[in-house]
């Protein structure tokens, strides 16, 4: 009994710091998929919730990262499916650049109309869009998603094409 105690603090700690180091996907993953801080927040911890119900599954020869966008994104997309009709989704908070001296206001308002055009994609497409702007491989964001590395690459021109289009050339950064 000690031994298992044991055992199950160290994975919980070792969860916890995990979760911690990673943090950032989950709130990126909670900014993309709800317009509202509460329902983020919720959100979040659902996230948070599900990996650590998934966490003894987790092959530690494989990067966290990976395995925790796949959790993050499908608990999203659950969550967006379910709450469908609710609320419109928005990017308020993200969609608002910190404005910086150094930054023309064009580019903040580039941003802003580029996170419009991510927040009318579908989920699977918004996910993409997301893990591209992460700066993650195509290898990588095709085993998130289940999607071949080419597959990934032919969405992610579409999905740039489509969005150059619906920019208008003062949008553009």
């Amino acid at each position: 009994m000690a031994r298992e105690r044991v055992d199950g603090m160290v994975v919980r700690e070792q969860f916890q710091q995990l979760l911690e180091n990673h943090r950032g996907i989950v709130l990126k993953v909670a900014h993309a998929y709800c317009g509202h801080a509460e329902d983020r927040r919720d959100l979040a911890q659902e996230i948070a919730a599900q990996a650590w119900k998934g966490f003894r599954g987790y092959d530690p020869a494989r990067p966290f990262s990976t395995w925790l966008y796949r959790i993050a994104l499908n608990v999203a997309i659950s969550h967006l499916r379910a709450s469908r009709g609710r609320e419109p989704l928005a990017f308020d908070e993200i969609a608002e650049p910190a404005h910086d001296e150094d930054t023309p206001r064009e580019a903040d308002d580039g941003i802003r109309a580029l996170y419009r055009c991510i927040e009318r994609l579908d989920p699977l497409n918004r996910a993409l869009m997301l893990l591209y702007l992460d700066e993650r491989g195509q290898r990588e964001i095709g085993e998130i998603l289940g999607l071949s590395e080419t597959n990934v690459a032919t969405r992610i021109g579409r999905l740039k094409q489509r969005i150059r289009e619906q920019l208008s050339p003062t949008d553009r950064y």
